[in-house]
């Protein structure tokens, strides 16, 4: 049985986004990803368009509120940044929680290029995270209660 992973940011609009795009196309076959944010927008167009970039469709991903998880039983609440840290909610079917806080792409003012750059500099953090933590052996092998 695949182990429910949930990404948590503010907006669930880019960070959040991103990561369970690639937790479900690296490792799709031992986890089933989701995310959502504590202050739901809408998906970033930038957030596609990068990840597209590295072969990954998330365009028909939806913002959702972290309210729609609450009664579910989830393996991993994962914070991607630290002000859903702080307004994240108790989750009381979840059976672990962890933190990684990542930049806010979308708070970079600037040039349409600079703002891909962010982009794609938190997407490729991102990626990189996830290979060296959630790899299926690390944490199908790791304590997951608690």
């Amino acid at each position: 049985m695949k182990k429910k992973v949930l990404f948590v940011c503010t907006h669930n609009s880019a960070r959040s986004q991103m990561a369970e795009g690639f937790l479900r196309f690296l490792y799709g076959d031992f986890y089933e990803a989701l995310s959502a944010g504590t202050e739901p927008t809408g998906l970033h167009p930038l957030a596609v368009k990068v990840m597209a970039e590295v072969g990954i469709d998330i365009s028909q991903q939806k913002s959702k509120s972290v309210d729609e998880f609450l009664n579910q039983e989830i393996d991993l609440v994962i914070t991607v940044c630290d002000s859903a840290k702080e307004k994240c909610p108790y989750f009381p079917f979840g059976k672990k929680r962890i933190h990684e806080s990542f930049p806010d792409p979308a708070s970079i003012e600037g040039s349409e290029q600079d703002k891909l750059e962010a982009f794609r500099q938190v997407r490729d953090q991102i990626k990189k995270w996830i290979s060296e933590t959630l790899s299926p052996p690390k944490l199908l092998n790791s304590e997951t209660t608690g």
